[in-house]
C-alpha cells in the first residue's frame, strides 16, 4: 500500500451506484442505513456525494449536500480502514469543504471526531442520542387531531411545515423522503388540526429494524400520537430507533417512556452562522447523514 494515498488520489462526484459502496462502509461502521435512503439522498443534491479513488478503487467518501442558497450538510465522511492515516481523508475533506464554500455547514459528529471538527471551525451546539428498542408500546391518541397516511396531495403542505425545522429549503429531498409510492420500505403519517399540519413522521426499513425520522410536532402529545401511528403496522418486537436532540427533554422523556434506550451519540455542530431551530418541536432528527 502506498504510504501517501493523497499523492494520486482523485476526488470526484460519485454516481448513486458508486456511492452505494460508501453506504456499505457506513453500515460496517454501525450506522444502519435505510434500505432505500440513497435515492432520496441523491434527489437532494446529485453532485454532493464525493468519493476518493486510487485508480478504479474507491477509498474515501464524503457527502456535502447543498440546500437552498445558504446551507450545506456534511456526512458520510469515511476512509476505508486499509487507507486511514495516508492523507486520503484530509484530501477528501478539503474537496468537500470547497464544494460548500461560502455556506453555513452542519454535521452530526461522532465523539472521536468532534475535536477534529472543532479545529476545522465547527462549533458544538448540542448532543443528539439514538434511542433504540422494541415496538409493542402504547401511545395516546388525541381528539381533534386527524392522523392520516401521507398522500401525494399532502406533499406541498409537508414541505411548508418542514421549512420551520431546517436552516434552508430542502423541498426536493423531502418530496423524495416522504414519497408515498415507496410504501414497501417507508411510510409517513401526517397530523392535521383544523385543516393545518401540526406534525409529521416518517418510518423506514433499515438494515436492522426501522428508523423514525423526522418526527416533528407542535407538542409532545401530537408527537406521541404520531409515534404510535407510524409504528402501528410494524411487527411487534421489531427494533426501532429515534434520533433525539437532547435539548428537547420532552422528546427524551417520550423515548424513555415507550421503553427506548440510548444506543449511539453524536453532536450537532456548525461552521458559520448557527441556525435558530425550534428544537422543542423536533422529537426526532430526519437523518444523521443529511440533517
Amino acid at each position: 500500500m502506498n504510504s501517501r494515498d493523497d499523492e494520486d488520489l482523485v476526488v470526484r462526484p460519485a454516481t448513486a451506484e458508486e456511492f452505494a459502496t460508501a453506504v456499505q462502509w457506513a453500515a460496517d461502521e454501525g450506522w444502519n442505513p435505510g434500505l432505500d435512503d440513497l435515492a432520496a439522498f441523491f434527489r437532494a443534491d446529485p453532485l454532493g456525494f464525493l468519493m476518493g479513488w486510487k485508480g478504479s478503487t474507491p477509498i474515501s467518501s464524503i457527502s456535502v449536500v447543498r440546500y437552498g442558497s445558504q446551507f450545506g450538510f456534511l456526512g458520510f465522511y469515511i476512509v476505508h480502514p486499509d487507507h486511514r492515516g495516508t492523507g486520503a481523508g484530509i484530501a477528501t475533506w478539503n474537496a468537500g469543504m470547497d464544494y460548500l464554500a461560502g455556506r453555513t455547514v452542519g454535521l452530526d459528529g461522532v465523539p472521536d471526531q468532534q475535536d477534529n471538527y472543532a479545529v476545522s471551525g465547527f462549533t458544538y451546539v448540542h448532543p443528539s442520542v439514538r434511542y433504540t428498542g422494541p415496538t409493542g408500546f402504547d401511545c395516546q391518541t388525541l381528539s381533534g387531531i386527524e392522523l392520516r397516511e401521507l398522500g401525494a396531495a399532502d406533499i406541498d403542505d409537508v414541505q411548508n411545515y418542514d421549512r420551520r425545522f431546517f436552516p434552508d429549503a430542502r423541498d426536493a429531498f423531502i418530496r423524495a423522503w416522504v414519497d408515498p409510492t415507496m410504501a414497501e420500505t417507508r411510510r409517513s403519517t401526517l397530523a392535521v388540526a383544523n385543516g393545518n399540519v401540526v406534525g409529521f413522521a416518517t418510518i423506514r426499513k433499515c438494515r436492522t429494524g426501522y428508523k423514525i425520522g423526522p418526527l416533528f410536532a407542535d407538542d409532545t402529545a401530537i408527537a406521541e400520537s404520531l409515534l404510535g401511528a407510524v409504528c402501528a403496522d410494524v411487527p411487534s418486537g421489531s427494533e426501532i430507533s429515534l434520533d433525539v436532540p437532547l435539548p428537547n427533554q420532552n422528546a427524551v422523556q417520550l423515548a424513555e417512556r415507550i421503553g427506548l434506550k440510548p444506543s449511539f451519540e453524536t453532536a450537532r455542530m456548525y461552521r458559520g452562522d448557527i441556525p435558530d431551530l425550534p428544537l422543542e418541536r423536533m422529537f426526532g432528527i430526519t437523518t444523521f447523514e443529511l440533517g
